[in-house]
């Protein structure tokens, strides 16, 4: 046998081996339901939220950055094109500041490019989120189901009704908590979704508008919050609870924390997403952005509207408005402890009424008095704590205003916008800028034939030193909110305010210089139950200074007699330097047991003045109203 041979015979034996070989795993692989899991796998890859997102990113690229110059078309189709490649860069950086056109456009054409272009239909979308399988759904995916079938019917009232319909807005025990909180949970979600949706509930338009939103939020909208930050509610912010990341980075004393936490999940600050209802601040623990990337995503894009400059670690925080005339302040560390976020909502202009906003018994008279207020042009300030309601009650005061009478309001950031609710009325804001201080303001306003002066909140000491320098020369009277706890706290703060800034260097004289300007203070506070009402309205009376000098000694003959007179003269003059205030004040209006009561009737000095600022007609109306409320 030679040496060729046994060659050929071991080459012939590997080739065989070799087919059988492949043979046996084409049969293996070839198998068809592997061929058919690998099918699915791509389907639910390709049909995952984050590829379709990343398609409509692509898509949006291409529409907005094509030259259609090279494209040759016609007259008619380059105008189409152009009008379409305007129209979506217009929208896509309104929808980035809360426009509700543009984000409706936006969302309109993410839906006919995934149904038309991308090829989705009622199967594949389930690879998104799970409609067919509700055990499959998370808590998130549940509650915004439940959104988008309420906002068909409720549109910004719809976490309202989800809220008001099932109770969530009452304090409950959780987290082994020994005291109740403001909470909603995922298991509430669970049970509120399996009383309102059935398997039959969802068409496939309503299954492919939850998926775009969902693509929407995570594309240019603010994530979970997109949504929520739309409804009429008070607020939301994000961040604000939880463990920051800069935490885990301190070890020492992880483990005997770990303990403590009895080896529950964490949440991080990434999982805080809380509402502001009804005074409430509310917890919602279903939900969570995911990751601090997103958290951060959204509290550098939420601030932007009309470029208020750039949020970086030298400039630690922003306060802005966001388009629909919300206040945003975003904080980022090193400033704070984490990437945080506050969206403060106001009332819609229909919803602005004292009527409204006042519930307990004997309002209507409260509501008299405050009309009489304004239209008797009293200097007045609004106070109380965050959240209590004094700018929204600032807003729903001022339409017993006369429509005579100018307003120029100056504010930190456009929080008012009072001639979206009163067009008819000669009303100017005006806010500090980069460039433009809040002084400067102040004396570009005088020159503007200002009837009333407001300013939105009295939070610094310069401001404060604004305030009294409208109420003394700048208009017919002043309006303004401020955060004291009580009246005497109210003018200790402004006069010390006067103090640091140099106004003026001796206390009694510079407290003179507030009574004389502040007239009435009305108090507002939240109740532990997030009912809002007002606890007090009171009237400041200077005291005026009164002197007694006796001028008599050079009658006395006697130096006994002229050391008296001179004794009694010194008296009367150490008793005006050591007297422990201006001002005396009482309360107007009181809220005892559940009402409003009226404590003590106006002083004359006030009513004569309020009078000489009224019409004739209100004049006898306001006379026939001090005759009655006080009885």
């Amino acid at each position: 046998m030679t040496v060729a041979f046994v060659f050929n015979i071991i080459l012939i034996i590997l080739l065989v081996g070799f087919v059988a070989a492949f043979f046996w795993y084409k049969i293996k692989n070839g198998n068809p339901k592997n061929d058919n899991d690998a099918i699915i796998a791509r389907e639910r890859e390709k049909y995952s939220i984050k590829t379709m997102q990343e398609f409509i990113k692509k898509q949006f690229d291409e529409i907005t950055r094509m030259n259609l110059y090279d494209l040759a078309l016609s007259e008619e189709e380059f105008e189409r094109r152009k009008n379409i490649k305007y129209e979506l860069k217009k929208a896509l950086k309104g929808a980035g500041y809360a426009d509700q056109s543009d984000k409706k456009y936006v969302k309109t054409l993410m839906f006919d490019l995934l149904r038309n272009n991308y090829n989705v239909n009622n199967h594949n979308i389930n690879y998104a989120i799970n409609f067919s399988d509700f055990e499959d759904l998370t808590s998130q995916d549940k509650f915004e189901i439940l959104m988008h079938i309420y906002k068909k019917e409720f549109k910004q009232e719809a976490l309202t009704q989800i809220i008001t319909k099932y109770g969530l807005d009452f304090p409950k025990y959780e987290f082994d908590s020994q005291v109740p909180s403001y909470v909603i949970t995922a298991k509430e979600i669970d049970e509120i979704f399996a009383k309102e949706v059935s398997e039959d509930l969802l068409t496939f338009d309503d299954k492919l508008e939850i998926v775009v939103q969902r693509i929407y939020q995570g594309y240019k909208g603010y994530s979970v919050v997109d949504d929520i930050r739309d409804m009429n509610i008070d607020g939301v912010s994000g961040g604000v609870s939880g463990i920051p990341p800069s935490f885990l980075d301190q070890i020492s004393g992880m483990d005997e924390y770990m303990d403590q936490m009895n080896g529950r999940k964490i949440p991080m600050s990434y999982d805080s997403v809380w509402i502001f209802f009804r005074g409430k601040a509310t917890y919602l623990s279903f939900l969570s952005f995911g990751s601090e990337a997103e958290l951060k995503r959204v509290c550098q894009n939420i601030y932007k509207y009309n470029n208020p400059g750039q949020l970086s670690e030298s400039v630690g925080y922003k306060v802005n408005e966001m388009k629909d005339g919300s206040r945003i302040v975003v904080l980022r560390p090193n400033f704070s402890e984490s990437w945080a976020f506050f969206v403060r909502k106001f009332a819609p202009p229909t919803l602005i009424s004292a009527e409204q906003l006042l519930v307990h018994k004997n309002k209507e008279n409260v509501i008299e008095l405050l009309k009489y207020l304004i239209r008797g042009a009293r200097v007045t300030s609004i106070t109380g704590e965050q959240g209590c309601g004094k700018t929204t009650l600032l807003m729903a005061i001022m339409k017993y205003l006369y429509p005579t009478i100018t307003i120029r309001v100056q504010e930190m950031a456009f929080e008012l916008h009072l001639r979206k609710i009163y067009p008819y009325h000669n009303i100017l804001s005006l806010r500090e800028t980069d460039t433009i201080s809040g002084q400067q303001g102040l004396d570009v306003q005088k020159k503007t034939d200002g009837g009333v002066n407001i300013l939105g909140e009295v939070a610094t000491d310069p401001v404060a030193a604004w305030m009294i320098q409208m109420a003394q020369v700048a208009s017919k009277f002043t309006l303004f909110t401020h955060h004291a706890k009580t009246f005497p706290n109210l003018i200790t703060a402004l006069r010390n305010s006067l103090l640091k800034i140099g106004m003026f260097n001796n206390e009694d004289v510079a407290e003179v210089q507030v009574v004389q300007v502040i007239n009435f203070d009305i108090h507002l506070v939240r109740g532990v139950d997030g009912t809002r009402y007002i606890e007090r309205i009171t009237e400041c009376i200077p005291l005026e200074p009164t002197f007694h000098y006796n001028n008599d000694y050079r009658k006395e003959k006697s130096l006994e007699g002229k050391l008296d007179k001179f004794m009694d003269n010194a008296v009367e003059y150490f008793e005006h330097v050591t007297k422990t205030s201006n001002y005396t004040y009482k309360n107007i209006v009181e809220f005892r047991d559940g009402e409003y009561v009226f404590a003590n009737p106006l002083s004359e000095t006030n009513i004569k003045a309020m009078r000489s600022n009224m019409s004739p007609e209100d004049v006898k109306e306001f006379d026939e109203f001090l005759d009655t409320a006080w009885r």
